[in-house]
């Protein structure tokens, strides 16, 4: 490395604040000098070397202060933590800071070769790596204990010390990327690499992947209206769209892996090192010597941990699992009553009726899947595991699990044990409608609606008459930290998780299934640009090279979908006629098929290349470079 740590300034005369530091009120005095100076402190002496100033309001200063740091500290940092750009010669390599005028756009006196939000990663995996050194606790606090190699941010935030760390938003930019996102309705595709240079790869993957998963829906819905319109009663008919339906799940998950590989080496986190993992923030135990880094951390028996996911948390699921069946069984109590309620009377108000036990059933799974989530996070807290993904596998498995019981429980009962296709259909098409509707509600326009309200209470407050563009940062400021938290893509991709069930495992009865799924998304798609842009604080960017789990959770559910429909085709009236003798020879004629299907889905998979060939290339590419560099060291 040309430049040494100990040549970067502590002052720039040009201060651009990039992210938000809140500390408790009534921190003693001493606790913020001595952070402040553990933040401006030089590299080798163990500090993050950047640059912080209090936020001054008319009151004075409310233990609000703004970190930033200079054009070339970040581009240490962006050596630091590995950020891969294009070059002159248009291939992507990781930045070093002495090969710096190979890289496209680079100038020294050009401050946007970084994005915003690249610049705000940096800052944030500076302040996150700040470390203890002989320090026993937190100055000012003896009951916040301190120990080598501690991570000085986290232990400010469990003790509630420091409230909340989060990036500033740019008025400017954020105004063009409203207008550009969801600004005016049209028909196209999103700016998906202004979003990734505004909120991160993370956040920008997963537009994408709505947006893609909305596109793939369509011919599911333009074939299933035909459908729907001329064979509504007729059951014979969705043999074949049942097995358009199995290579259709297949073809898009495959066919996404593609497109995921072409956004991220574009984006340059194809090609990202996965980082040494830290212990996350919740994690604790007694002290003992990690025998990877050598450094002083929390060490927690994994027998403990087993005995607490073995013999807590699983039962308490089952527990959860029962009681969501012993729910269904009191559903469909109330469909009997409804029927008979029906017969009886036959009126308009009884036909209605019909769809009452249905709309309450899907209201009810709605309720019981959000505080299933609240346990099922604290649960997963308590076994206490050591790295952020651990936590989060675990989770995602619990959520997953209780999801799919509780919301395909009952359609699986309906086929199968009760084998009536017509409350299928209804029950389907009510659960279906009844939780886009509470989702886009609870997700988007209620907190839509709270943050509206909260703003005009914030402007009267400060008496400001301007428009949101021309707010002072004071202003800004006071106005974002008040704003909702977003909790990241889980809920979103989990929301997602369950229609590709509705449409994938079922659809086949209820045609009309993915027409339904595009409309919601579409107005996804609107929402939740919203609700980014003016609902939340912006989100820490955060690199990525895929979706993570989900795909794996996607493709689950497309292997269980080729089951389900090879049910349904043998349940079918056309395919019965077939084998008026022996159900047996049905039985086995359906497990053959299933099989043979399963099997052209894995070939499938194995067939089609999860990146394309010119992306292979270059990877070999510079997977050679990289061999040869290390030869002639």
């Amino acid at each position: 490395m040309v430049e040494s740590w100990s040549f970067l300034d502590t002052v720039e005369s040009n201060f651009r604040p990039l992210v938000v530091i809140e500390l408790a009120k009534g921190t003693k005095e001493e606790t913020i000098e001595w952070f402040a100076k553990r933040i401006v402190d030089k590299k080798a002496d163990g500090g993050a070397q950047l640059l912080i100033k209090p936020l001054v309001t008319e009151n004075g200063h409310e233990n609000i202060y703004l970190v930033g740091a200079s054009h070339l500290r970040l581009l240490l940092g962006a050596e630091t933590v590995g950020l891969v750009k294009e070059c002159n010669d248009n291939s992507m390599r990781t930045f070093t800071y002495s090969s710096r005028k190979t890289f496209k756009d680079f100038a020294d006196d050009n401050h946007n070769f970084l994005t915003m939000a690249e610049c705000q990663y940096i800052i944030k995996h500076e302040l996150d790596n700040l470390r203890a050194k002989n320090e026993k606790m937190i100055p000012g606090y003896p009951q916040a204990k301190l120990y080598p190699g501690k991570s000085i941010v986290r232990r400010l935030l469990t003790s509630g010390i420091l409230v909340q760390i989060f990036p500033l938003h740019d008025r400017e930019e954020l105004k063009k990327l409203r207008h550009s996102w969801y600004g005016r309705v049209r028909v196209g595709y999103q700016p998906l690499d202004d979003i990734r240079c505004y909120f991160g790869e993370t956040i920008a993957l997963y537009f994408g992947f709505l947006e893609y998963f909305t596109f793939a829906l369509i011919p599911m819905a333009v074939i299933g209206i035909p459908y729907y319109v001329f064979a509504w009663e007729d059951y014979d008919k969705y043999v074949m769209f049942a097995t358009f339906n199995l290579l259709w799940s297949t073809v898009i998950l495959e066919v996404w892996k593609r497109i995921c590989a072409i956004l991220t080496y574009r984006w340059g986190t194809l090609l990202m090192k996965r980082q040494f993992e830290e212990p996350r923030p919740g994690f604790h135990g007694v002290l003992g010597i990690n025998p990877v880094t050598g450094r002083e951390e929390p060490v927690y028996s994994s027998i403990k941990r087993q005995l607490r996911i073995y013999l807590v948390s699983l039962p308490f699921v089952c527990l959860c699992l029962y009681f969501s069946l012993y729910v269904m069984m009191i559903y469909f109590d109330l469909e009997q009553w409804a029927l008979d309620y029906h017969e009886e009377n036959e009126s308009n108000f009884s036909s209605l009726m019909l769809y009452v036990p249905s709309i309450i059933y899907a209201v009810v799974i709605e309720v019981m899947n959000r505080i299933y989530r609240y346990a099922a996070e604290f649960l997963t807290s308590w076994e206490n595991h050591r790295l952020e993904s651990s936590y989060q596998n675990h989770l995602i498995l619990k959520v997953l699990v209780f999801n799919f019981l509780n919301c395909f429980a009952s359609l699986f009962y309906i086929a199968f044990v009760l084998f009536d296709m017509k409350l299928l259909r209804q029950s389907l098409a009510t659960l279906l409608i009844t939780s886009q509707i509470l989702n886009q509600f609870a997700e988007s326009l209620l907190p839509y609606w709270l943050q509206k309200r909260h703003n005009k209470r914030m402007k009267k407050r400060t008496c400001s008459q301007k428009t949101d563009i021309d707010l002072s940062l004071a202003e800004q400021v006071n106005m974002e930290k008040e704003m909702g938290t977003y909790l990241g893509t889980f809920d979103d991709y989990l929301e997602l998780f369950l229609q590709f069930g509705y449409v994938s495992l079922f659809s086949c009865v209820y045609p009309l299934a993915a027409v339904f799924a595009v409309l919601n998304n579409i107005t996804e798609i609107y929402s939740d640009a919203l609700k980014m842009c003016r609902v939340y604080k912006r989100p820490f960017a955060e690199p990525t090279a895929n979706i993570g789990v989900w795909q794996l959770a996607f493709e689950t559910m497309s292997v269980i979908s080729v089951v389900t429909n090879c049910m349904l085709i043998g349940m079918s009236p056309q395919v019965d006629a077939l084998f008026p003798d022996s159900k047996m020879d049905l039985v086995l004629t359906v497990a053959f098929v299933e099989h043979l299907l399963l099997a052209i889905k894995f070939i499938m998979a194995f067939v089609i290349p999860d990146k394309p060939r010119d992306i292979q290339m270059k990877l070999a590419k510079l997977e050679f470079e990289s061999l040869e560099a290390l030869k002639q060291q």
